[in-house]
């Protein structure tokens, strides 16, 4: 799918929620989501990060994204309900969300992490994609065809010594995820898949592979298209997938 050209038209009269939005591949897909017509939701705990990706969409010629600053490493039910009825109120709609947030923050041995650090990572990388899914649900199934798509990462697949604290919690969201794909095969516009990008030259590489040589690696660009792909209509049928982009 990194070779999938989407129409130009693709996302047009869409809203489409983003976490992690603020950078990485979460800012990327934002961007080619409202350069295909899409108003997009940035979400993350930046603002100043965020505020630069909203510039560069509208010097883009984008629609006018809307920015929902929110600490999933702190925020309950309340905030998620809330701004599932902000979103109600003033866009009316939601056509898609695109989890990219994630709390991977150290690699350490297991004896040297601690129980405040590994619930805080828990709180982002499990329990917000699916407070913020929940509260979007009653949206999501009004859409004619509304795609989730959960953002994980290659160790939750091979475990490996020292990922732990990160991949523990990321398999935690695959496994919800692919049980809402069945809980949702009634629904013909209601699907989410996995997407893995795999080993690309992102900030988070660079945090836990400092001594590598990353311009060798894909760029986040190269990811893109897949979501692209997964958010419209061609991939309608395709639900409950776990995609790996780059790597094995």
């Amino acid at each position: 799918m990194t070779n999938y050209e989407a129409p130009k038209d693709l996302l047009k009269d869409k809203v489409i929620l983003v976490t992690g939005a603020s950078t990485g591949v979460g800012a990327a897909v934002a961007e080619s989501a409202a350069a295909l017509g899409a108003t997009v939701i940035l979400l993350a705990r930046r603002v100043k990060w965020l505020e630069k990706v909203y510039d560069r969409i509208l010097a883009a010629g984008g629609a006018e994204p809307a920015i929902m600053p929110m600490d999933l490493s702190v925020a309950g039910e309340h905030e998620f309900n809330h701004a599932a009825s902000v979103v109600e109120r003033q866009l009316k709609r939601l056509d898609g969300i695109v989890h990219c947030a994630a709390l991977d923050d150290q690699l350490s041995p297991m004896e040297m992490d601690s129980v405040d650090n590994y619930v805080k990572r828990l709180r982002v990388n499990t329990v917000a994609p699916f407070a913020l899914t929940k509260a979007f649900l009653p949206l999501l199934k009004n859409a004619d065809n509304a795609s989730i798509i959960l953002t994980s990462e290659s160790h939750t697949a091979a475990p490996q010594a020292y990922w732990t604290g990160n991949s523990s919690t990321r398999l935690a969201a695959e496994h919800a995820a692919l049980g809402w794909a069945q809980e949702w095969e009634r629904f013909d516009n209601l699907r989410v898949n996995i997407v893995v990008p795999g080993p690309i030259n992102s900030p988070f590489r660079g945090r836990t592979h400092p001594g590598e040589d990353r311009e060798r690696l894909p760029t986040v660009a190269s990811v893109v298209p897949t979501y692209l792909y997964l958010l419209g209509a061609d991939s309608k049928d395709v639900r409950g997938q776990r995609i790996q982009v780059h790597g094995a």
